[in-house]
C-alpha cells in the first residue's frame, strides 16, 4: 500500500506545492492548515510520515511535535525558515526526526522522506515499486495502487526479479537461473505460466499491463505503450 504523508502547513502555496508533488511521487497525501487539526488527524489515523511546519496557527509546530512524540513513533520532518543552530537543536529536542530549512529543493525533501521511511521499517524489509505496482518484501504481498494481492513463493520471486530490473529485458535463461536455479530446457513453458499468473493478479482490477513479452527474448517491466 502506498505510504501516507500528512502535511501540516498554513501557507497555502507551499501546502499545495507539496501535495501535488508528493501525490505525483506516488504517496497518499493528507493536509491540515493549523496545529490542532493536524494533531487530531495524526492521532486518529497515524500517517507514515508527518511534514510539520514550525509556525502554525492554533498550536505551533514544536508543541504539535512534542504531543505526537509523546503518543507514538511516527517519523516527523520539520519545516522552518529558522536556520540557526539553536533553532535546529530546539526542533530536534522537541522530537523531530529531521529538519529542513525553507526554501528547500523538492528532490531533497523526497530524499529525506525516503530515508525516514527506511528507518521506520523493520531491518531488511524493502518496498519495491514501479509505477503503481509495489511489492512488500516483508509480507511478500503485492499491490496495484491501493489494491493488494497475494503471491505464491515463485510468483513473489519472479515479481521481485522484475522490480529489481525495471525497463530491462530479462531473458528466459536469466529468469530460469535467478528464480528456479537451474535450466528447464527450451521446451518448458514454466515462465509463461507464472508470467500469466502475475498478469492476472496485477491486472485484476482493470489496470494497464506492465509486464510485457519481448518475443524470442524474454520479458520486461515497463510502462504501457
Amino acid at each position: 500500500m502506498r505510504e501516507r504523508i500528512l502535511i501540516i502547513e498554513d501557507e497555502d502555496r507551499i501546502l499545495q506545492f507539496l501535495r501535488r508533488g508528493l501525490t505525483y511521487e506516488g504517496y497518499r497525501v493528507e493536509t491540515a492548515a493549523d496545529g490542532p487539526t493536524g494533531l487530531s488527524l495524526a492521532r486518529e489515523k497515524p500517517p507514515d510520515v508527518v511534514i510539520l511546519d514550525w509556525m502554525l496557527p492554533g498550536m505551533d509546530g514544536l508543541e504539535v511535535c512534542r504531543r505526537l512524540r509523546a503518543g507514538g513513533g511516527v517519523p516527523i520532518l520539520m519545516l522552518t525558515a529558522k536556520d540557526a543552530v539553536v533553532d535546529r537543536v530546539t526542533g530536534l529536542d522537541a522530537g523531530a526526526d529531521d529538519y529542513l530549512v525553507k526554501p528547500f529543493e523538492f528532490d531533497e525533501l523526497v530524499a529525506r522522506i525516503r530515508a525516514l521511511l527506511r528507518r521506520a521499517r523493520p531491518e531488511g524489509v524493502e518496498l519495491l515499486s514501479f509505477g503503481d505496482l509495489r511489492l512488500d518484501t516483508g509480507t511478500h504481498q503485492g499491490f496495484r495502487g491501493d489494491r493488494a494481492f497475494e503471491l505464491t513463493a515463485k510468483e513473489y520471486e519472479l515479481l521481485e526479479l522484475l522490480l529489481h530490473h525495471p525497463k530491462q529485458v530479462l531473458t528466459r535463461e536469466v529468469i530460469y537461473d535467478r528464480v528456479w536455479g537451474y535450466n528447464f530446457g527450451g521446451e518448458s513453458n514454466i515462465i509463461e505460466v507464472y508470467i500469466r499468473y502475475l498478469r492476472q493478479k496485477s491486472e485484476e482490477g482493470g489496470e494497464p499491463r506492465l509486464i510485457h513479452t519481448v518475443r524470442g527474448v524474454g520479458y520486461v517491466l515497463r510502462e504501457p505503450m
